[in-house]
């Protein structure tokens, strides 16, 4: 089966750098039973970025809201999966490469069963060229 490339919305806050902040935000969006298609957070200057991708937008800005976690507006990222395989990503950054497009960052994973994901950002000058590079949904 061919890989999925789908544009996908996101959103990020800045919180603390410190032990259990991150479980606090997922055991908020997991209490208002808000399902997250990815989320991949990391230090940026003495705190931590934290990106969310939420299946609906909607329930996500209430649930933030409603528990006072001020969000950035939405950006856009590009989510991937497919069948594993060695190389997975090779062809996909290839066809940026290709674009003249560069990655600001990509993080991919084996999800198990055969199967991987991943998630993509580039500028957001370069997302409707990378979409047209990518064949994204």
């Amino acid at each position: 089966m061919p890989d999925t490339i789908r544009r996908v919305s996101y959103y990020y806050t800045t919180i603390s750098d410190k032990p259990g902040e991150g479980a606090r935000l997922l055991e908020t969006m997991r209490s208002a039973g808000v399902n997250l298609l990815a989320f991949h957070a990391f230090p940026s200057a003495r705190k931590a970025q934290v990106d969310f991708v939420p299946a609906d937008a909607v329930a996500f800005t209430a649930a933030a809201k409603d528990a006072k976690i001020k969000l950035s507006k939405p950006k856009t990222a590009f989510l991937i999966d497919g069948d594993d395989r060695v190389g997975a990503l090779a062809g996909i950054m290839a066809r940026l490469g290709s674009a003249k497009i560069n990655a600001t960052a990509v993080t991919g994973v084996c999800a198990g069963m055969g199967r991987y994901g991943a998630i993509l950002w580039v500028k957001a000058r370069d997302v409707s060229k990378a979409a047209s590079a990518l064949g994204a949904m």
